[in-house]
């Protein structure tokens, strides 16, 4: 006969209590780990993004100069290594018929171009170098939010945003409405819309309200994004719809990855926001970055969510956004760009 021993279920110091006791110390250093990270980003910020107060005009023209000079360096720099007049999308001219078209991260894979899919692309690229006065690149973080930054952003002669961001009701205050390129990232159809295989009217009401926007998707960049992308094309096409559809082409992709890469931003995959910035760089006079923002807190110390519109984290570990911020915090302090992360007083 076999007895029960009445100790066995209690667990005294046992392994799931030990469990518990490290996850709880694990969520402690990580929340005090965010803090201290969060401080120490924002004095960093300040190193980065603070102006003079006092200039002569003699420093001042001498800033102006060398603030010029270094504009020039980065459009030249930028127009050798990427192109996005040229480059941007895939077009008849840069991918004629019968390419084999090879994939940004599956560099063995190749993709044939035929009749039927050439007839997607534009004949040529539709900007160019230079074409806008001032552009916004608006980012989606929460640094957005209570901004009331979307007259400043609706003032933009070309507004890029990045994965259908909501703009409507009662985010238009902060984030604005006008819509010129609106990035689609195909997992969002795979995840949200099932591939297009069923749920294509509710996507098209979401592209609606981006009005007469071009819709940019990542076609090339693997094989899993190329006929989900191809089915927005399909489907705008079906509802007879004037919004135009683009796809990177990977060789922009690529060029801008290896450019960033050579500059010290290390990640698997940069952002959007960052591709759409470089074009940006390329086919704007004056570029302004709304948004861009990858810390718990904001500049002043307070605590934000992640996005304007929810508190969703990325995955860890696939993008550097803290490095990509600060790339773009030195670029305002040359003059290259400007970041804006504080409230709006436009209009």
């Amino acid at each position: 006969m076999r007895y029960a021993d009445p100790s066995a279920n209690r667990d005294l110091l046992g392994n799931r209590t030990l469990l518990f006791i490290f996850i709880c110390a694990f969520a402690l250093v990580t929340l005090l780990q965010q803090i201290l990270y969060s401080k120490s980003y924002i004095k960093r910020y300040f190193e980065f993004y603070k102006e003079p107060l006092e200039f002569n005009s003699t420093r001042c023209l001498e800033l102006r100069q060398e603030i010029l000079e270094v504009k020039v360096l980065s459009m030249s720099t930028l127009s050798r290594c990427c192109n996005a007049p040229s480059f941007l999308f895939t077009t008849q001219k840069n991918t004629p018929v019968e390419t084999n078209l090879r994939y940004e991260v599956e560099s063995s894979g190749l993709y044939h171009i035929d009749q039927e899919i050439f007839k997607m692309f534009p004949k040529e690229m539709p900007y160019y170098r230079s074409q806008f006065k001032k552009c916004a690149v608006v980012g989606n973080g929460g640094i957005l939010k209570n901004s009331g930054c979307g007259k400043e952003i609706n003032s933009a002669d070309f507004v890029f945003r990045c994965n259908l961001p909501p703009i409507s009701g009662i985010y238009t205050t902060d984030v604005g409405e006008k819509t010129d390129v609106v990035t689609v990232n195909p997992s969002i159809i795979i995840d949200r819309f099932h591939k297009l295989e069923k749920w294509r009217r509710p996507f098209f009401s979401v592209l609606q309200k981006y009005e007469n926007a071009s819709v940019l998707l990542p076609a090339f960049y693997n094989v899993r994004n190329t006929l989900v992308s191809f089915r927005v094309k399909y489907m705008l096409d079906d509802f007879q719809s004037r919004q135009p559809v683009y796809f990177f082409h990977p060789q922009y992709l690529s060029s801008v990855s290896r450019y960033w890469l050579s500059l010290g931003v290390r990640a698997r995959r940069i952002s959007t926001g960052l591709i759409l910035v470089t074009a940006a760089l390329e086919l704007c006079e004056e570029v302004h970055l709304f948004g861009f923002w990858a810390f718990p807190m904001n500049p002043s110390g307070f605590f934000i969510t992640h996005h304007y519109y929810d508190n969703v984290k990325p995955k860890p570990g696939f993008h550097a956004m803290p490095s990509e911020i600060f790339t773009f915090l030195r670029m305002h302090s040359r003059g290259i760009l400007r970041v804006h992360t504080g409230t709006c007083n436009c209009c």
